[in-house]
């Protein structure tokens, strides 16, 4: 009984052994027919790598300035006489604007013009005059010298004459003789004392004459720079951009009374980082964007040497021509300024460039048979959603943009199962019109 009941369970256990292992075959043999994991697809914009050429752009906020201005503030305080000109008039430089009552300083001009034109009658006068008595008596006693001596030279040379003929004795001759350089002593020192009378007379009576006509001329001078103040004239080319005061008003001092702007050409000023300003230098092309959109032209025409105080930032001047009038003073536009240019650089979108936690810079490479690639590359300038491409892409090749980060996040082992799809174009997805 027993040995029949063991016999029994051994039974049992042998078919359920043989069952597993008929199944565990089963299996196997399945495993073994099943097809291959398909690859995985990811759809993707992609775009070339280009050789173009790309510019290092400082981009920033900037207000216009005129590039020259002229707000006149009257030195007299006086009413508007008269204006000559109107608010929008375009002036040259020296045009009468606007002019003061001025009837007081234009009669006392008039008289320092007649004081000034008498002192000059008064010097020509002093400077062709005869010499004064005291010089003619001078004169007088110097030609009488001078006859005196002319005699006793006269005497001399007789009494020489008749000695050598032995008519006089020696005595006389030497008597004349000395009468002889008695005259001429006489005559010299009458000489002198003309000489000096003359010169000092004619030299002061010039001297005040001219010190007359010198303080006459200041006196007029001043009179009609007086009356000029009362004359406002523009110092520049322009255009009248202020006429606050009607004629008859009295503008308070030191109030402008008549503003010019030149806005030929304006200057945008603006502020950039001390490291983009290191960047930029006098001459480099820029250009100012207007309300319009439209870039206008310009030049950096200066890099402040120092900092801004307030905002420790650098002030760049643009300048930039505005013949048509465009760009008003005081309005706030976007400035560029191209610091650096690079011709045939290899240039890929921006939004191709992928940054790695630590900082290194990759590609998604896409090659003919739409296989991705992890490449490395270096990148130089950024500018307007471009980037330059330095190291490790050449022209021609093909990068992700749109799904590039789906396709960098993925491990190599899948990336190299994985196929790229490209995605449609714009043009490519809209239908065709019938």
């Amino acid at each position: 009984m027993h040995f029949g009941i063991w016999n029994l369970e051994f039974g049992i256990r042998d078919v359920l052994v043989a069952s597993l292992l008929l199944s565990a075959t089963a299996v196997g043999a399945c495993r073994t027919h099943e097809e291959p994991e398909p690859a995985r697809v990811v759809t993707v914009d992609v775009a070339p790598v280009l050789l173009s050429t790309i510019h290092r752009t400082i981009r920033t906020q900037g207000l216009v300035y005129p590039r020259q201005q002229a707000a006149i503030v009257p030195k007299l305080s006086a009413p508007i006489k008269k204006t000559y000109v109107q608010r929008g008039a375009r002036v040259r430089a020296g045009q009468l604007l606007v002019e003061l009552e001025n009837r007081d300083l234009a009669g006392a001009a008039a008289e320092n013009r007649a004081a000034y034109e008498q002192a000059e009658a008064n010097y020509e006068t002093a400077a062709r005059a005869t010499v004064p008595q005291e010089v003619q008596k001078a004169e007088l006693e110097a030609r009488a010298a001078k006859d005196a001596l002319d005699a006793q030279q006269a005497i001399f040379d007789s009494r020489q004459r008749l000695y050598q003929e032995g008519a006089i004795a020696q005595k006389d001759v030497n008597e004349a003789q000395v009468n002889l350089s008695q005259a001429r002593m006489q005559y010299e020192t009458a000489r002198k004392r003309l000489d000096d009378l003359q010169g000092f007379a004619r030299t002061q009576a010039l001297k005040a004459a001219a010190a007359q006509r010198d303080t006459a001329k200041g006196r007029q001078e001043s009179a009609e720079a007086q009356l000029g103040y009362s004359r406002l004239s523009s110092p520049i080319d322009g255009v009248v951009t202020d006429l606050p005061f009607y004629p008859g008003e009295m503008p308070a001092s030191g109030q402008a009374i008549v503003t010019v702007m030149d806005m030929s050409q304006v200057i945008a000023r603006t502020h950039v980082s001390q490291s983009e300003a290191a960047e930029l230098a006098v001459g480099d092309e820029a250009h100012l964007i207007g309300l319009d959109g439209a870039p206008v032209p310009g030049k950096v025409t200066q890099v402040s040497p120092a900092l801004d105080t307030t905002s420790t930032t650098v002030e760049v001047w643009v300048q930039a021509e505005n013949r048509e009038g465009k760009l008003r003073p005081g309005t706030s536009l976007r400035v560029e300024m191209i610091a650096t240019t690079v011709a045939n650089a290899l240039v890929i979108p921006q939004a191709a460039v992928l940054t790695s936690p630590s900082g290194a810079t990759f590609a998604m490479v896409v090659d003919n048979d739409n296989k991705p690639h992890r490449r490395r590359i270096g990148v130089g300038i950024r500018d307007a959603g471009q980037a330059q491409v330095t190291d490790g892409l050449a022209s021609g090749q093909r990068v992700a943009t749109t799904g590039a980060f789906e396709l960098f996040k993925l491990e190599d082992e899948i990336l190299t199962k994985t196929k790229v799809q490209i995605a449609p174009t714009k043009e490519e997805e809209e239908p065709e019109e019938t």
